[in-house]
């Protein structure tokens, strides 16, 4: 478990050193401090920070792997998904991704054949503070499409609730040069 861990961390330091560079060291809007809907409810459309609160680290399919969201200006979203595959952690950086109000939605880079959509939206979850574990989850369906060697493609949908990982968790953002 240690073992998993530690890899988990070089991976995400890694990928968000690669983020960093490639999104241009962005740095993330300081806002004020706003009421959080509750549990369950819908956070509020584009308060304060444009969404900026929704972005960070999210998990994925399996244990292990996750989903890096960074919410930019006029809710432009990238980021990456980091899973498993091909024996080694598989970095698929998104292609396009928006938000508006609280509705989510990105395609991945194809990867070996392999590319996601992610379509939902961004919740309040039972986190109690910002910065604690699932204090946002991501709801919606997620689509896993596949190409073979003949270029046929087969998709597979399924519904699916991500959670935020506490903000510990999360590599610390790049420093602005």
């Amino acid at each position: 478990m240690k073992k998993l861990r530690a890899i988990l961390v070089c991976a995400v330091t890694v990928a968000a050193i690669a983020f960093a560079s490639s999104a241009g060291g962005q740095e993330s809007a300081q806002g004020s401090k706003t009421t959080a809907p509750k549990a369950g409810e819908a956070p509020a459309a584009h308060g304060a920070k444009g969404g900026r609160e929704y972005s960070g680290m999210y998990s994925f399919l399996k244990d292990g792997e996750f989903v890096q969201i960074t919410v930019e200006d006029e809710g432009r979203v990238t980021g990456f998904v980091s899973r498993y595959g091909e024996g080694a952690f598989l970095d698929q950086f998104f292609r396009s991704g928006k938000l508006e109000g609280n509705k989510l939605n990105f395609t991945t880079e194809t990867v070996h054949g392999v590319w996601f959509e992610f379509k939902g939206t961004v919740e309040r979850g039972e986190g109690k503070n910002p910065g604690n574990e699932a204090y946002y989850v991501l709801k919606g369906s997620l689509t896993d499409n596949a190409s073979d060697a003949e270029k046929k493609v087969t998709a597979h949908s399924r519904e699916v609730e991500f959670k935020m990982f506490p903000k510990e968790a999360s590599p610390a953002p790049a420093a602005r040069n």
